[in-house]
């Protein structure tokens, strides 16, 4: 059966998305929108993984807990885990490789951490929009053998992505998807880069404001409705 989802969403813990991504208003536009699942990865952190995840489960929706990792080539990597116990290995390996560097509000924005009540509990100091000591291929093995999924991110831009900062997708990387943006003319990208039809396409919004969450456009084909089952979709 097929399910609408999207597993590339921000919430307020990112200093560029819009304060009102809170956890109770992602989960309810992800439910008006008729998504089965999302999944959440703020910039180089899970703060508010936590707090989306009780969202969810009190709405019915399925939740895949994620961190949209900077590598050290300044490639963004989606990181999906099947549950948070597994995302608390990923979560202390970036937090190790994140810099030393504090976040100045007032430059790149506020980084708040939030309850599932939506009431800010803390900002995180560190400066979240910049690279880890990650490097790609560390991070892709990390990511998988904690049993998790990663997924080059927005692949079709000009910045940030695989091809823009390394030209290709070296054949050694455990990955089986690459996300493309919600307005990628997928024939047109793929006619470009025929390279890359060993790999499959997952579109996501990349959303830092509620109105940008997918409609029911994005579907994956699974056996069961479950995060397990969209891991197991994305790694096999």
């Amino acid at each position: 059966m097929k399910y609408a989802v999207d597993l590339h969403i921000h919430t307020a813990l990112s200093p560029c998305a819009d304060k009102d991504m809170t956890p109770n208003n992602i989960v309810n536009m992800a439910v008006l929108k008729g998504l089965d699942a999302i999944a959440v990865t703020d910039h180089n952190s899970g703060a508010n993984l936590r707090a989306i995840s009780i969202c969810a489960q009190k709405n019915g929706l399925v939740f895949i807990p994620g961190i949209e990792v900077e590598t050290s080539e300044e490639i963004h990597v989606v990181c999906l885990m099947p549950d948070l116990g597994s995302m608390s290995g990923l979560q202390s390996a970036v937090q190790q490789a994140l810099p030393l560097i504090d976040n100045r509000p007032e430059i790149f924005g506020r980084q708040f951490i939030m309850d599932e009540n939506d009431d800010i509990t803390g900002e995180e100091p560190r400066m979240l929009l910049t690279a880890t000591r990650l490097t790609l291929d560390e991070v892709v093995r990390l990511v998988r053998d904690l049993g998790g999924a990663a997924i080059p991110a927005h692949t079709d831009r000009s910045s940030y992505s695989i091809l823009s900062n390394l030209g290709f997708v070296p054949e050694e990387l455990d990955i089986r998807y690459l996300e493309i943006s919600r307005d990628c003319d997928e024939a047109r990208f793929r006619a470009m880069h025929p390279e890359l039809d060993i790999y499959r396409s997952i579109r996501s919004s990349d959303a830092h404001y509620l109105g940008d969450i997918l409609e029911r456009e994005s579907m994956l084909e699974l056996d069961e409705l479950s995060a397990e089952a969209i891991i197991r979709k994305l790694t096999t």
